[in-house]
This record gives structure tokens, C-alpha cells and sequence, in this order.
């Protein structure tokens, strides 16, 4: 049974850093009631849920994804490209010593897990204002002797790559075209999102279930038309701070 690492909104939230979004006024209680809400169906979905303790002082901090990738042998702690955020690894680092050795971005390197999209045995690593080309030549030194490949990948217009594209079977990708260049996918199917939908490329898989959010209702029958179980979640607090349904966990 998969566990899925998770961490409570935080008071701060509002005070999230920006990239791509202007600052909107954001109801943290309504948001914890979402990612409530976003714990359920990981429950649902088969999921253990982990809780790490709230961190009011960490602004960005339910956004655990950003701060560690987790493959089938070894954990990477990031080193995200937020300066703010990099106190927010010690409590998920050990939580995820427990269940896998750890290594680690160091500086100069810079590198966000939303930046990372594992597709079988290829690490995918969006190159953004949050992952600069020394944190992927280490994860690609980290990561070679287990047989892995990292393949640098160009974003444009957002955050990370996972806002661009992210895996829904083991040889198929949801991706907004708009934003990344879909032919860097060789030999793997893409799937676009609805024109009208540009963040719908952001989905959590979970085994043969896909969790997206809510809105990108044309996006998700899409999916389903193809045979997928999607469970949607209202994700739109969490939205203003830029956030995806991928972010709010960490799967082991």
C-alpha cells in the first residue's frame, strides 16, 4: 500500500511565494478544508496518509512535493529554488530517512520536485526559475548508478514541469502543449489538455487512478473517455498559491 506524505496548510499561506500568478486573497480555512478534502480521496485511492506537523512558519510548506523525490531505491532531498523554503526539508527528510536512503541537491545546484517526472526508468527535469542545469547534472550523477537517466527538458510561462505535463499510464503523458515541447517525449503518447484548460496537465497518479483537480471539467472527461478513474477534487484555494494536485504529497 502506497503512503502518501502530506503536511497541513499553514496559517502563512497567504504569504506563499509567486511566480506566474498575482497575489489573490486566499481563505486558508477553506484551503485546509480542500486539502482535507485532497486526503480523502488519497485514502480513497489507496493511500496511507502520513502527516508531518503544521509549520505556520513556513508559508510554502504543504507543498511537500517540492522537497524531495522518491524513487524505488534512494530519497533526494531537494534544494528547492526558493531560498525561503529550504528550512522546510529537515522534517520531511526524516520521515523519508525511514523508508529509503537519502541523498541530496547540493549548491549550487537548485531543484524543486514538481520539476521532476519520473516515466519508468527517466527522470525528466523541467530547467525553470527553480531548477537550474547543476541541480540536474547531480540528480543525474545520483541517480546513474541505480539506472536511471535524466533528460533536461525547457518550460515556458510555468512554475514547473509537472505544470506542464505529467505521467497518467507508464507510457503516456497529460500535457499542455503550450507550455513544453511535447516532441521531447519520445515513444511515449501525449494527451492534451483542453485548450481552455491549461493548468488541467497537472495530475497525481496513484497505481491505475489518476486524482485531478475539480475545474478542468473538460479535461477530465477527456480522461475518463479514455477509461481513466479520475477522482476530482476542489482544489481552488490552493490554486491562488500556484499550486497543483501533485505538490500537496509526497508518494512512497
Amino acid at each position: 500500500m502506497p503512503i502518501a506524505i502530506t503536511r497541513p496548510v499553514p496559517q502563512s499561506l497567504a504569504r506563499c511565494e509567486l511566480t506566474h500568478l498575482v497575489r489573490a486573497p486566499i481563505d486558508v480555512t477553506r484551503a485546509a478544508d480542500q486539502h482535507a478534502q485532497y486526503e480523502t480521496a488519497l485514502g480513497l485511492m489507496g493511500c496511507t496518509v502520513r502527516h508531518l506537523p503544521r509549520a505556520d512558519d513556513l508559508p510554502d510548506s504543504v507543498f511537500v512535493e517540492d522537497v524531495a523525490l522518491v524513487l524505488d531505491e534512494i530519497a533526494i532531498v531537494m534544494r528547492p529554488g526558493a531560498e525561503s523554503r529550504r528550512d522546510e526539508r529537515a522534517s520531511v527528510a526524516a520521515v523519508l530517512s525511514e523508508y529509503r536512503t537519502l541523498h541530496a541537491i547540493a549548491a549550487p545546484g537548485t531543484m524543486d520536485g514538481g520539476d521532476v517526472l519520473r516515466i519508468g526508468k527517466t527522470l525528466y527535469v523541467g530547467l525553470s526559475t527553480r531548477t537550474n542545469e547543476d541541480g540536474a547534472h547531480q540528480l543525474a550523477r545520483i541517480v546513474e548508478p541505480f539506472g536511471y537517466a535524466v533528460v533536461p527538458v525547457e518550460t515556458r510561462a510555468c512554475l514547473h514541469l509537472k505544470s506542464a505535463a505529467t505521467a497518467i499510464d507508464d507510457d503516456r503523458v497529460l500535457c499542455n502543449p503550450e507550455w513544453i515541447d511535447e516532441t521531447v517525449f519520445r515513444r511515449i503518447e501525449t494527451v492534451a489538455v483542453d485548450p481552455g484548460e491549461p493548468n488541467a496537465a497537472n495530475v497525481l497518479r496513484v497505481g491505475g487512478q489518476l486524482l485531478s483537480a475539480a475545474a478542468h471539467v473538460r479535461t477530465i472527461a477527456r480522461l475518463r473517455a479514455r477509461g481513466y478513474r479520475v477522482h476530482a477534487v476542489d482544489v481552488s484555494e490552493l490554486a491562488k498559491a500556484e499550486a497543483g494536485v501533485t505538490c500537496c504529497s509526497v508518494i512512497v
